[in-house]
């Protein structure tokens, strides 16, 4: 009766005539930069982050979450028209996807993924409605030790799923624990690492960071690509899939839809690791498996599944325990402390309306991205052939603005100009900067509840071993970095990765 109650309450919010048309700017936004290579929904969302300073706290989270799982949608489609990948969990759909575009199946191959993206989309927030009381109760029971250790834990995770080596992944991670120190200190109020420099006594504006790392380091590591490519465009009278495609699709959308869901809950998880998860599976159980890569209907409804399910279920420890499993989520927690408001179980009870209002809205956009995907294919064509030369300068403008709304001056804007030389460097040395992001939002929470537990303790390190659960948190961490030492693992994970570079 409580679901039932707390769902009321979401429906009624997110109903709002206000509620609805930021979830649909969302996933039209996200849709059209799902479609548009080299610009992500972590790069988007960091241009329009400035704009939740002037929404209510739910509209700006429901737009948040529309252009992320609109981009799951959105990459789809570029990947079966054009053999490219609009965004990185896309990537596994061109293996399939344009093969069945190249023999006249564009069409089906739009509606499998588009409904297929329906239904994980759907099941995954039911998940999302049914668990995450479940676990935000759990962690009510936690206390300063048992935090420290699950954020431990979540950025020892995130750190072995970024892409290029183990080190580069820990120097990221330890790079944004060093930026989130800045500023002044939590218990003494001491400033710390700000050079004699007044515009760092608050620390380093979060916008900038996100803005510099992905928006700008986007717009110059594609400043040079042609983007004006040869399109299939399917016609909307094609756009139907036949009996025996619908048969095929059924189960691969079931599976990709318990895979995303599961690995949706992984720091550093989400989308792109459950395509590729997704993949494997059913090319392994396959009667068939000769057929992947020239057009399978398996190989492309899985991943689709997955990723949409894996990207709403990383939802879940970001809203329930104030842990971000990925970059977006990082982005979505510093849109929450915008607006004074603590990621976490607290939300839950202190904040219904957000909690639930959210997770009504994606029930919502998963309807409304099935209307945009398919009757608006041939817009969407047009969208794809733009070139980056167009784009590009309104970007750059739209962020600017952004920048200098925050506090109405232009320091913002060099911090995010450092911040693009900064990503720049890291994009050339194949290091991921997502790691980074999630150091520098965990950082100062981390440090928080070390200290809170050492007052606790009287500065005696032990107590971190009273706790069982702490106990089993560290020492997942502690072997999962001697795991990814053993040369099977290395390769592995190489192998992982692989295709998306």
């Amino acid at each position: 009766m409580d679901l039932l109650t707390n769902l009321d309450i979401g429906f009624q919010a997110a109903l709002s005539l206000h509620n609805l048309t930021f979830c649909f700017i969302g996933v039209l936004v996200g849709t059209a930069i799902g479609m548009l290579p080299g610009l992500g929904p972590l790069a988007t969302i960091a241009m329009l982050l400035p704009l939740t300073y002037a929404l209510e706290p739910v509209s700006g989270l429901i737009m948040i979450a529309g252009i992320y799982y609109g981009a799951q949608y959105g990459g789809s489609t570029t990947a079966i028209l054009v053999n490219l990948p609009g965004e990185s969990s896309s990537v596994v759909s061109c293996l399939d996807g344009h093969q069945m575009a190249r023999k006249g199946r564009a069409g089906a191959a739009l509606a499998i993924a588009a409904l297929g993206s329906f239904f994980a989309g759907t099941v995954a927030t039911l998940l999302i409605a049914a668990f995450s009381p479940v676990l935000a109760e759990v962690a009510f029971l936690f206390g300063p030790v048992e935090y420290f250790a699950m954020m431990v834990l979540g950025l020892t995770a995130a750190t072995l799923l970024a892409h290029g080596s183990f080190i580069k992944g820990v120097a990221m991670v330890l790079t944004g624990l060093i930026l989130g120190l800045v500023g002044a200190d939590v218990n003494s109020g001491t400033y710390r690492f700000t050079f004699g420099s007044f515009s760092l006594t608050e620390g380093i504006e979060f916008v900038a960071v996100a803005m510099g790392l992905f928006a700008f380091t986007d717009i110059v590591s594609n400043i040079r690509s042609n983007q004006s490519r040869e399109v299939t465009s399917p016609s909307l009278r094609n756009l139907m899939m036949s009996a025996k495609e619908f048969r095929q699709a059924v189960f691969p959308v079931i599976r990709g839809t318990a895979i995303g869901s599961l690995l949706g809950l992984l720091p550093g998880g989400g989308a792109m690791i459950s395509s590729f998860a997704s993949y494997a599976v059913e090319k392994r159980v396959s009667k068939h498996p000769e057929e992947f890569g020239q057009g399978a209907i398996a190989g492309l409804a899985g991943p689709e599944a997955a990723n949409n399910a894996g990207a709403q279920t990383s939802f879940i420890p970001m809203l329930t325990l104030g842990i971000p499993s990925n970059g977006v989520m990082a982005l979505m927690i510093g849109a929450l402390m915008v607006h004074n408001i603590a990621p976490g179980p607290f939300v839950m009870v202190s904040n219904p309306e957000i909690f639930w209002g959210l997770i009504a809205s994606m029930w919502i956009g998963n309807a409304m991205l099935v209307v945009l995907n398919l009757p608006l294919i041939p817009l969407w064509v047009r969208l794809i052939q733009v070139n980056y030369w167009v784009l590009f300068p309104i970007i750059l403008v739209v962020c600017c603005v952004g920048l200098f709304s925050i506090n109405n001056n232009v320091v913002p804007i060099y911090f995010a100009a450092g911040f693009t030389v900064l990503g720049c460097l890291f994009w050339r040395m194949r290091a991921e900067a997502a790691p980074l992001l999630l150091g520098f939002i965990l950082g100062p929470l981390m440090e928080e509840h070390f200290r809170r537990s050492l007052l606790l303790s009287r500065g005696d390190l032990s107590i971190f071993w009273h706790s069982p659960l702490s106990v089993a948190m560290l020492s997942i961490a502690a072997a999962m970095c001697l795991v990814i030492l053993l040369p099977q693992i290395r390769k592995g994970r190489k192998v992982a990765f692989e295709e998306e570079a």
